[in-house]
């Protein structure tokens, strides 16, 4: 019983829970805008996939990872920027845009795979960002190991928590992004550009997504797996509703996902079937959203395209 306790509860599975829950931060933050504008993006799975190639593809031609991620940065937003004219301009089904873009991605990152790398599968290694020590953290027992010596995208990802925030909450733009998902007619009448906040809002969720892509590629991992994401933009939409649309909500539910999913590491020790092991990060997600998805209540606009009268 102490075995499996220590094995549970211990230095080494936090500070790989820090590492786990580092891309679902990224991208659950980046649906939270989406979705406090009014629009859902179910394509969060598929823009941390871009996200995760593209980092790849500029560090291999740059030789720079943190130009990767700028690239990352830049590719998520773009393909935020298409969901939304497809969303807003062309008010197209939300769920069903972003679905395509989940197939888009997965497609369009094997053939440059092949094109650019003239390989299948996995990647030539690329450079890749190092983790950092914080000296006098780093000292502290318990502390210290757990967030003394973590990859700078981690110490990133906690703080977008924080700014993300304040802006949603504490500035006069972010009670303009939540006027228009909860009410955009209203916000219209008094002078606010609903389309415009919503272009945004979509734009800044891709360009996260994809940041949060590439710390799988090129911080976590020096190289691109195809379809290395593996659902993660699926459960950072869990961990989105699962906090409430607020990015220090998310950030609980990410750090529970993130959890599970370095718990599923040590438990492979035990002797557990290993298909059993790996499906439990997944089988949480189902089990923490049908627990809680009844009392969670999105944005009254989310998903409803926005025509403007007149």
């Amino acid at each position: 019983m102490w075995k499996i306790l220590t094995m549970l509860i211990n230095t080494t599975i936090f500070s790989a829970t820090l590492r786990m829950a580092t891309p679902l931060l990224f991208a659950a933050v980046g649906g939270i805008f989406s979705e406090r504008s009014g629009v859902v993006n179910i394509g969060l799975e598929g823009m941390m996939l871009i996200g995760a190639f593209t980092a790849v593809a500029v560090s291999w031609y740059t030789g720079s990872a943190w130009l990767g991620v700028l690239g990352a940065l830049l590719a998520g937003a773009l393909m935020g920027f298409l969901h939304g004219v497809a969303s807003i301009k062309y008010r197209a089904n939300q769920v069903v845009s972003g679905t395509a873009i989940n197939i888009f991605a997965g497609g369009l990152t094997v053939y440059l795979q092949r094109l650019i790398f003239k390989m299948a599968g996995v990647s030539e290694a690329v450079p890749r960002i190092l983790d950092v020590e914080l000296p006098l953290i780093s000292k502290i027992p318990w502390i210290g190991p757990v967030i003394g010596r973590q990859n700078p995208m981690v110490y990133l990802a906690f703080l977008t928590v924080i700014v993300a925030h304040v802006v949603v909450f504490k500035t006069a733009w972010g009670l303009r992004l939540r006027s228009v998902g909860e009410h955009p007619a209203a916000a219209d009448s008094v002078g606010i550009n609903v389309y415009r906040m919503r272009y945004a809002a979509v734009t800044i969720s891709g360009a996260l997504a994809g940041v949060g892509g590439s710390y799988l590629s090129v911080a976590h991992l020096s190289r691109f797996v195809e379809g290395m994401t593996a659902g993660r933009g699926f459960i950072a939409l869990a961990a989105m509703i699962f906090g409430k649309w607020n990015p220090i909500g998310a950030l609980g539910a990410c750090l529970f996902f993130g959890y599970a999913d370095a718990l599923q590491m040590r438990l492979q020790e035990l002797g557990i079937p290993t298909q059993f092991v790996q499906m439990l990060p997944y089988a949480l997600t189902m089990i923490a959203l049908i627990g809680f998805i009844g009392r969670a209540v999105a944005p009254k606009a989310s998903g409803q395209p926005y025509v403007k009268e007149g």
